[in-house]
């Protein structure tokens, strides 16, 4: 019994029940033999039929995972005749049938040049908050690179006295961190979470004495693990495979030193952004989405706005330090400011180009297909706008979309445009690098994203119940004088068409609401389409509280009746906190 005190009298509840819901149940009853216990012939035929696990050699594997799992938790009926449908209910809500394969390993190919692939991509990676006032440190850096992040970004500086470098957010007043400080951090983190290589980009402000400065503490930090290439110039990349164990320097051939407006000046004339909400505004909606474009016309094609890398004022650099250049690896392309010319494919040369949110977006509408021929080529790196002063995100399919491989995110702006991020990158065993799918490197027939594109399946998603909250949280989190009132989102991130999200009826007073709740979502791309799980707490009164977020890549789900483990604001998995869903495809 759960017990509220509300000012002179006490509210009394039913005690929290973990029991499976009605669907479980009836789900156990028609395979569990006339004594109610399910046993592995019965066992077998459910994961075949419901589970969709084929072959022989699978289905027994996994069978006998289940009567493992279920003897060692002591679910199995006195005699060890088959599962009690307590037993079943366990299993299903356990982490060894999860929604992705808690064995799942690096499944694609990584054997293809790295503009093939999708890569975990970071912006001004040093940042502790804000883009305005916060603090430099590396211990953003170690973060990202334990959750998978691929890309790392520092600013590089002078100091007041112009003889050492900074990294910081320059014309702002975050504190800076010392580079070598960032380069160590990177050093022993590189690694831990993938073995593919991390790409380091550089936004180089320095002369070339500090440069010379800069090029030998690289070199000497990391050593043999510094991939170099011999030439200039590449016809195609490597591959993740091919830089395995490599960190890559990536920064504009040094030809020109850039001199900046004060700080103050730039901080006062960057804009104001309006504050996301708690957990983040909604992905837009197909007829918002219309809307944006629509604001666009033609007189756009050749006009773009100035962007973050690229500063008003520039004095000629007195020479070149070669020992700095010698390590860049991946060339950033000089923008030229007439989009014809900068998505031209040179046959003979690849290179990375850097776009900013706004530039980007306006390109979808006028160049999506020379985009999408670019990016199958070389690297485009998309980053926020920079009146996103609060470490907020953009959406990132935007630029999965037309194949860029580099949509950056800040990593400390946690809301729904992150955990897209974050769900992405689930993918391919969390290695940082996904596999594009093979119509964006269709040479012959451009895909367009925003074309009426006919449905290739359809994924049916039950929301049975979930558990949890009640060893997170305390009793009043939620509600001061009664247990939560539930309800749950999901829905599906991906391209126009696809894009949808909907909610489940609330359950009232209950630790462990039991929705049983059925949606059907037509996919015309499922290729890049992301599952969003969202749960909160109705409050009549005030915004509803945030219950717990996933996102994770359909293409990789598993069919069947899975559990799903739920997250907070920040992406990190919740101690206790899961669902119970199925999962079909048709």
């Amino acid at each position: 019994m759960t017990t509220y005190r509300v000012c002179c009298f006490r509210r009394r509840f039913r005690p929290a029940s973990n029991e499976p819901s009605e669907a479980i149940g009836d789900l156990f009853q028609s395979y569990a033999g006339g004594d109610g216990v399910l046993g592995e012939e019965a066992l077998r035929r459910f994961l075949r039929e419901v589970q969709g696990e084929t072959g022989d050699d699978d289905l027994q594997e996994t069978a006998r995972e289940v009567m493992a799992f279920a003897a060692e938790h002591k679910l199995l009926k006195k005699g060890g005749s088959g599962l009690t449908v307590e037993g079943f209910h366990r299993w299903l809500s356990s982490d060894a049938n999860a929604a992705l394969h808690p064995r799942r390993g690096v499944q694609d190919d990584m054997t293809l040049p790295l503009s093939h692939y999708f890569i975990y991509t970071g912006h001004n990676s040093y940042l502790t908050g804000n883009q305005l006032s916060s603090g430099c440190s590396e211990a953003p850096i170690i973060k990202a690179l334990q959750d998978g992040v691929r890309v790392i970004e520092l600013d590089l500086w002078p100091n007041s006295g112009k003889d050492d470098v900074e990294v910081l957010h320059g014309r702002t007043w975050t504190s800076p961190v010392e580079l070598d400080k960032c380069l160590e951090a990177i050093k022993e983190h590189a690694f831990v979470s993938s073995p593919y290589p991390v790409i380091l980009t550089l936004e180089d402000h320095l002369t070339p004495h500090l440069q010379a400065k800069v090029a030998k503490m690289i070199k000497e930090t990391f050593g043999n693990t510094l991939h170099l290439t011999e030439s200039e110039a590449m016809s195609e990349f490597p591959s993740p495979e091919d830089l395995k164990g490599k960190i890559i320097v990536s920064t504009k051939p040094p030809k020109e030193y850039l001199q900046t407006k004060s700080t103050k000046e730039e901080a006062h004339n960057g804009g104001a952004e309006e504050e996301e909400s708690v957990w983040g505004d909604e992905i837009p909606d197909n007829k918002a989405l219309m809307a944006v474009n629509r604001e666009v016309s033609e007189q756009d094609t050749k006009l773009y706005v100035q962007e973050e890398e690229e500063e008003m004022e520039k004095t000629a650099q007195q020479g070149v330090n070669m020992e700095y250049k010698r390590l860049i690896a991946i060339s950033l392309t000089r923008r030229k400011h007439d989009m014809d010319e900068d998505l031209k494919v040179d046959p003979d040369k690849v290179s990375r180009m850097s776009l900013g949110e706004t530039a980007y977006e306006k390109a979808t509408i006028t160049h999506g297909a020379e985009i999408i021929k670019f990016t199958q080529k070389n690297l485009l790196r998309i980053f926020p706008r920079t009146t996103r002063i609060t470490s907020s995100n953009y959406n990132p399919l935007m630029g999965w979309r037309y194949g860029a491989q580099m949509v950056a995110a800040n990593m400390q702006g946690h809301g729904r445009k992150l955990w897209l991020t974050q769900g992405m990158f689930r993918a391919n065993g969390g290695c940082g690098y996904v596999k594009k799918p093979d119509f964006l490197m269709n040479c012959d027939k451009m895909f367009d994203p925003r074309s009426n594109l006919p449905v290739k399946t359809r994924l049916k998603v039950t929301v049975y119940m979930g558990d949890g909250w009640r060893f997170d949280f305390h009793k009043t989190h939620f509600d001061k004088f009664s247990p939560p009132d539930f309800y749950a989102r999901v829905g599906i991130a991906g391209v126009m068409a696809d894009t949808r999200m909907e909610e489940t009826k609330v359950i009232m007073d209950n630790w462990i609401p039991t929705w049983d709740h059925e949606f059907v979502f037509a996919l015309a791309v499922p290729e890049l389409a992301l599952l969003r799980v969202e749960v909160h707490e109705s409050d009549n009164h005030q915004k509803d509280d945030f219950g717990g977020q996933t996102c994770l890549p359909v293409w990789e789900l598993r069919p069947g009746i899975r559990s799903v483990r739920l997250c907070g604001r920040d992406g990190e998995m919740m101690r206790s906190v899961k669902l119970l869903m199925r999962f079909e495809f048709a």
